[in-house]
């Protein structure tokens, strides 16, 4: 019998720590150096990358993936193939109706080639599977343990077609995104070896040490506190430096502590501007020395300022030292400390992706969702957020930031493409629904929180949800637990309904009655997602009043968004009724007309049954 107590102990015991391990919060951890010359004549590349890994996961790993994203820019690579047969295909990829990724000749083309890997010394098979590189380890890296690896690599830039490349449109030499050997990341659901197919990212934590050999007429920005400022110079320097550059080359060597990526771009024709914020990091802005974009770039930087202290103050505080604003790419796209834009925009268009392409840093390089699983939570809350920024530092002010989302949410709906959030990025069959579901409705979740929980109680759950996952790569459910934290509120009904299915809202006034000398009105359930109702009454007199029923499984209330308008809390409406019936206390020749939701901040699908008009 005692022998058998202890057995069970011990099972016990056991399972009890598994399940800890399970549930406690973990994160792995890289540490990169790497050393690389480019040759800016041939565009390609060589380097070496030793690589610390730190396994803070419960598992031992026998392997590790890499990406290689350069390797999609090749004729029949998945993301060519992908182009080829989407129904929608992204216009900056094509030409003449035809990929341009499958037009690259050997010398246009891209890749990315790992020569030579060891693992603490002793070699390790690996395989190239696409852009991702297999490997199986020489040894297993235990729970808690640490290895080095190490590698020898060469690339080729490709043409610029997506976000990285070589020779935009817009003459920029090298935009530098997706270049080295990528370690992917393992967490709580395991690795994400996801193949690049143009869409979204998803990384490791870790410290960058990085040196870059290139003609020493290039200037370089982007990720990174470059280390040798007065051996380099090109805007870097300590004022009154005179800086010699010896040879034809120069090295730069950069630091980026604490984030999942790097980028960089260089071009000889670059302009570098900084500015330091009183209150907030240094900022670099590189862009052509181009007499029609000048003016426009220097217009940028107070409201790069302007936007840094926004998000700063509405979000939380940006926590890196630097942020740099660099011409490059194609559009807009966010990296760590950084971002390239094309730069060739009238003013209000290069503020518009200034500003949203910064909200990424908070959304994307702190916070660090899983893009690819769920993209709506960065780029939807940047949108939401960039839009809010963009109408103050614009001084557009605008009754509703948020009608575009809105207005895309609808169209997506009318599609019939639409499909839940929770699809995989790369999985929708349509560049318009996906773009829509990640943008306009990402966006639409948060605005449309606000209307549940209250705009004050949607600014706090920001703020908390910031401060508490930056640097943890949340999910879904991280943000709706902070939504109930904050508000009270029982809300997992809203993430489902919302993210993981199609559903839609439609309410309606069904109709408005004589009750004697009293008034019944009706209401009815019509789409099949549940939200709690705010509604104003207009009296003939024009007196106006507001009733709020609270949705049953919400738990709570909201407070009165209306301050200057007397409101009426109804009894809960319980999801499963159809129908809901409330009485106001006045004739029904004394209401004049009912409006569902004034606010228009719930995105009910068809608004016209949502007006009462006495008199139409």
């Amino acid at each position: 019998m005692k022998q058998l107590f202890v057995f069970l102990f011990a099972v016990v015991t056991t399972l009890t720590t598994l399940s800890a391990q399970n549930t406690a919060y973990w994160q792995q951890h890289v540490d990169y150096t790497m050393d690389v010359n480019m040759d800016v004549k041939t565009y390609q590349y060589t380097g070496t990358q030793k690589l610390v890994y730190t396994n803070n996961s419960p598992d031992a790993l026998n392997r590790v993936f890499y990406h290689l994203y350069y390797n999609a820019f090749q004729p029949g690579s998945e993301m060519d193939i992908r182009l080829q047969s989407i129904k929608d295909p992204d216009n900056r990829m094509m030409e003449n109706g035809k990929s341009r990724i499958a037009s690259l000749s050997e010398s246009e083309m891209g890749y990315l080639h790992v020569e030579r890997l060891t693992q603490d010394g002793q070699a390790v098979s690996f395989v190239e599977e696409g852009t991702i590189l297999v490997v199986d380890l020489a040894q297993p890296i235990p729970s808690g343990g640490k290895t080095t690896l190490e590698m020898t690599f060469k690339g080729q830039v490709p043409l610029q077609i997506r976000r990285a490349g070589r020779n935009s449109k817009e003459g920029v030499a090298l935009s530098m995104s997706q270049w080295y050997p990528k370690l992917s990341e393992y967490d709580f659901e395991g690795w994400h070896p996801t193949p690049y197919i143009a869409r979204e990212f998803h990384g490791v934590w870790g410290n960058f040490d990085v040196k870059l050999t290139l003609d020493k007429t290039y200037t370089v920005g982007g990720s990174g506190y470059l280390q040798n400022p007065n051996e380099v110079g090109h805007g870097y320097e300590t004022p009154g430096t005179k800086v010699k550059a010896k040879g034809k080359t120069l090295t730069w060597h950069f630091v980026a502590p604490n984030v999942h990526d790097f980028m960089w771009a260089a071009d000889p024709e670059y302009i570098h501007d900084t500015l330091k914020m009183q209150d907030g990091p240094m900022l670099h802005f590189f862009y052509k020395n181009d007499p029609e974009i000048i003016e426009n770039w220097k217009k940028l930087q107070p409201k790069t300022e302007e936007a840094m202290r926004f998000f700063s103050n509405n979000i939380g505080k940006y926590p890196y030292e630097q942020y740099s604003v660099v011409q490059g790419g194609d559009g807009g796209m966010e990296y760590a400390m950084s971002t390239l834009i094309t730069g060739g925009r009238d003013f209000s268009g290069l503020v518009s992706v200034m500003v949203h392409e910064m909200a990424h840093s908070w959304f994307q390089h702190v916070l660090a969702n899983n893009e690819s699983k769920h993209e709506w939570m960065d780029e939807g809350f940047t949108t939401f957020i960039s839009s809010l920024c963009k109408s103050e530092i614009m001084d557009q002010n605008q009754e509703n930031p948020f009608q575009g989302s809105y207005k895309g949410y609808y169209a997506l709906v009318n599609s019939g493409l639409e499909m839940p959030q929770s699809t995989h990025a790369d999985r929708y069959p349509t560049n318009f629904a996906y773009g829509i579901s990640a943008y306009s409705k990402g966006a639409v979740f948060l605005s449309q929180l606000g209307y549940i929980i209250g705009q004050d109680k949607l600014m706090e759950t920001i703020h908390k949800y910031f401060d508490d996952f930056k640097f943890k790569h949340p999910v879904p459910n991280d943000v709706i637990r902070t939504a109930e934290k904050v508000s009270g509120m029982q809300l997992g009904w809203y993430l489902t309904d919302w993210t993981q299915t199609t559903n839609t809202i439609d309410y309606g006034i069904k109709s408005v009655e004589a009750d004697g000398d009293k008034t019944k009105v009706t209401l009815e359930r019509i789409g099949e997602m549940p939200m709690p109702l705010d509604i104003l009454v207009v009296g003939a007199d024009g007196s106006q009043t507001t009733y709020y029923i609270p949705l049953r499984m919400m738990y709570g209330e909201k407070d009165n968004p209306y301050q200057n308008l007397k409101r009426t809390t109804l009894e809960d409406w319980p999801w499963a009724y159809p129908t809901y019936e409330f009485i106001l206390d006045m004739p029904v020749e004394n209401v004049q007309a009912m409006v569902i939701d004034p606010s228009q901040l719930m995105a009910d699908v068809n608004i016209e049954n949502n007006i009462y008009q006495a008199n139409p």
